[in-house]
């Protein structure tokens, strides 16, 4: 076999932030893509000022993404617009960059920085007693100290490594497609808390209108599997009930492709092993509560990189400890709650509550933008810690009394 520092399966953001960290650090890296160069990857294309200041961090040039400087929420007839705060830990502005130019960029500059780039490749990990030891690819193999899984929702590679959604968990859906507007340029991302799908039923979710600066806003809803009637969910007649609600107010102009579903995984059974890490989607790093994971793939990625330069022997349960406490409170809060907001009627005095006053709705906004995680300070802090405690007692509850799907 030929030998490599580092071996990443899966190329999009989480993949190509470790390739490009490692390189940069003096690593030799190969990294496996299964899909073409250039491939386009379904997503919101949505930003946050914490995936901003990942993507700064990493000396990404987002000249070509278009700033956005907050968000605006509506529920109901409450509709409040709230700039994203300037707290000195994230990038005081988001931005909207459609996937096909963020993760082309991402994966030019991991090849700038010296990684190898294998595309068409349908990679997958080679145990050897039950240590992950390298790479096949292509009818070849490669050895190394460390293999990172990128690979997005769990598939053979997360069955392979025992790596899939913990069944037990929320997951979500999400359909998203592009229009022209002559509100292309709007400067605050838009999210609408009040969805219903054909029967009137409130759905766990929202519907967004998200601005790209090229003629183009990207369109879509996403929903939560804790919802009754999830399994009944017509994500197609979601998508087009909203756009319903938002086509006069954008002035929106014909579907410019078909919608296009993917699947968010909220959770894993495990992250980590003997010679691997799973980073961002692949390692359930997704907030429950807007389904964004990019930041956190950026972070994760960056994280395993920092660390296999450090010590690889030790990087697997080092990553998995950090990791933890990073995130992990906050996640599981986010599942608990899907949980709550499964039922109609909590739903509905929950969005009521999320944008009623001034002091919640920025709660709320941190919450919406992944800027709430263990070394969050203020109220939005204390909220996640008093809601993380709360939420592990009435656990048991709530997975007894979540709505049918």
């Amino acid at each position: 076999m030929e030998r490599r520092d580092l071996l990443i399966i899966g190329g999009g953001p989480a993949g190509a932030a470790t390739a490009i960290r490692a390189a940069r650090g003096g690593a030799t890296v190969r990294l496996f893509e299964k899909g073409e160069k250039g491939r386009d990857k379904v997503c919101g294309d949505g930003l946050t000022p914490r995936a901003v200041a990942a993507l700064d961090e990493l000396d990404v040039d987002l000249t070509d993404a278009h700033r956005i400087a907050g968000l605006r929420m509506i529920a109901g007839r409450t509709q409040r617009e709230l700039p994203w705060p300037d707290n000195g830990r994230f990038a005081p502005h988001g931005a909207v960059w459609p996937r096909r130019r963020l993760d082309e960029r991402l994966i030019s500059l991991a090849g700038e920085a010296g990684a190898e780039l294998e595309f068409n490749a349908d990679a997958v990990p080679i145990l050897d007693n039950g240590r992950v030891v390298g790479v096949e690819a292509n009818g070849r193999r490669w050895r190394s100290d460390l293999v990172v899984v990128a690979t997005g929702a769990p598939g053979n590679v997360a069955r392979m490594l025992g790596a899939e959604r913990d069944p037990d968990e929320p997951f979500g859906l999400a359909i998203r497609t592009y229009a022209a507007s002559p509100r292309h340029a709007d400067t605050h991302l838009e999210a609408c808390l009040t969805l219903r799908d054909e029967h009137g039923t409130p759905v766990p979710g929202y519907g967004w209108m998200f601005p790209a600066g090229d003629g183009t806003v990207n369109i879509g809803v996403g929903a939560l599997s804790t919802m009754k009637g999830f399994k009944k969910l017509n994500l197609n007649k979601l998508q087009a009930s909203y756009r319903s609600l938002v086509e006069e107010s954008w002035g929106l102009g014909p579907d410019l492709e078909r919608p296009r579903a993917w699947r968010l995984p909220m959770s894993t059974l495990k992250r980590h092993g003997p010679g691997w890490v799973a980073i961002g989607d692949a390692a359930g790093l997704v907030n429950p509560m807007n389904g964004e994971g990019i930041d956190y793939g950026l972070e994760s990625g960056m994280l395993a990189a920092d660390l296999f330069l450090s010590d690889p022997g030790t990087t697997p349960d080092t990553y998995d400890r950090l990791i933890g406490q990073r995130f992990d409170s906050f996640l599981r809060t986010g599942r608990r709650f899907s949980f709550l907001i499964g039922h109609p009627w909590i739903l509905r005095s929950g969005l009521r509550l999320a944008v009623g006053t001034q002091g919640i709705a920025n709660i709320t906004l941190q919450v919406m933008g992944n800027l709430v995680d263990d070394q969050t300070p203020g109220a939005a802090g204390r909220v996640l810690r008093i809601a993380d405690k709360t939420l592990a007692v009435a656990d048991p509850i709530l997975r007894r009394t979540r709505a049918a799907a």
